[in-house]
């Protein structure tokens, strides 16, 4: 009789779960770290939706978060991680409406822990106000590489930073995701993007992939240098990902009365507050977007008619599978690349 129980125990376990494979980690430090293994996944809950991961994209967030760099630490062990992927829905959770099986989705895990949540695996229960949908000319890698860091670039410098046809945009790390996706938003808008990057050796990939000039932070004065591109006014916006000591200087390329958005700290140690007033500063998070259901609207609306007209298409540096996630990491963390960065899901 006690086997029998647990026979039917066992079961109604698995008809009320099943078996996924997620990316793990157990303590911080480098790609190393990360593994795979099979993980129980229950049914979704109240509010939620599985998705059957088809690509995941990945952030700079996930690679400090990763080594216990970003601005949360990681539950150890067996941490998840990661905020960005694309996929289709498998089975729907009580009280969500709009989504079915079948339906073709973009995962934005915004407002998540990474450790209970995050997305790097090929199945996943992710909350329903984390999806949005993916139209049909819109295939996987793409789809699991716009929404972060197009959302990103349009929140700040449209939402924020009200650009307009004429404005010089000064963008450092410009040739990460984000820095590409701003380099097209400007142009699309009619602005001019400058790109700031380390060196000129991706000068050339830079003004192919849009930017107006290209100015590389060993080549001199990055002051002077703006200055003279703007014709001494300075740059109207500019948008910063490093942070760190050297954002007081480059708050001296912001023209007077400008804006200065940072939206990352690549440099962790402590920036200065800039004293070339009057300056505005805006220190930019993607929850500016996600947290307003209208302006969410209206970022969704921008991104997906760039996407069908061709002004905004994600630039895809490198793929890799799953199975070589460390692999990715690494890649990411050379900082040789421009672009974003695509993990393919096999089923």
């Amino acid at each position: 009789m006690k086997t029998e129980r647990c026979t039917e125990i066992e079961r109604r376990t698995m008809k009320e779960s099943m078996m996924a494979t997620a990316v793990l980690f157990d303590e911080l430090g480098g790609p190393e770290v990360l593994r795979l293994e099979d993980v129980r996944l229950e049914e979704p809950g109240d509010g939620e939706v599985r998705v059957r991961i088809e690509a995941i994209g990945l952030n700079r967030a996930e690679a400090l978060f990763r080594s216990g760099g970003y601005y949360y630490r990681p539950t150890l062990p067996a941490s998840r991680i990661g905020s960005e992927a694309a996929g289709v829905v498998e089975a729907v959770g009580a009280g969500v409406d709009g989504f079915a099986p079948g339906d073709r989705v973009s995962v934005l895990a915004t407002g998540i822990h990474m450790s209970t949540h995050g997305v790097y695996g090929d199945r996943v229960n992710v909350a329903a106000r984390n999806l949005l949908r993916r139209p049909d000319s819109v295939d996987a890698v793409t789809g699991a590489a716009v929404w972060l860091s197009y959302l990103t670039a349009y929140g700040a410098l449209v939402e924020v930073g009200g650009m307009r046809p004429g404005d010089e945009v000064v963008i450092t790390a410009a040739s990460s995701s984000v820095g590409v996706a701003a380099i097209q938003i400007a142009n699309h808008l009619g602005a001019v993007p400058i790109a700031v990057t380390r060196t000129a050796a991706k000068a050339d990939r830079l003004l192919r992939a849009g930017a107006a000039h290209v100015l590389p932070m060993d080549e001199g004065d990055l002051v002077k240098r703006v200055h003279h591109l703007t014709s001494e006014r300075g740059a109207r916006l500019v948008f910063d990902s490093i942070g760190g000591p050297g954002l007081a200087d480059l708050a001296r390329t912001v023209a007077r009365g400008g804006t200065l958005i940072v939206y990352g700290w690549l440099d962790p140690r402590p920036a200065p507050l800039p004293m070339n007033w009057p300056l505005n500063v805006f220190g930019f998070g993607l929850n500016v977007v996600t947290d307003d259901p209208a302006a969410l609207y209206r970022g969704e609306a921008f991104v997906n008619a760039g996407l069908r007209s061709g002004a905004l298409a994600p630039v895809i540096d490198a793929t890799f599978d799953l199975a070589d996630i460390a692999d990715a990491h690494r890649h990411m963390e050379a900082n040789g690349g421009l672009g974003k960065i695509v993990v393919t899901v096999e089923h």
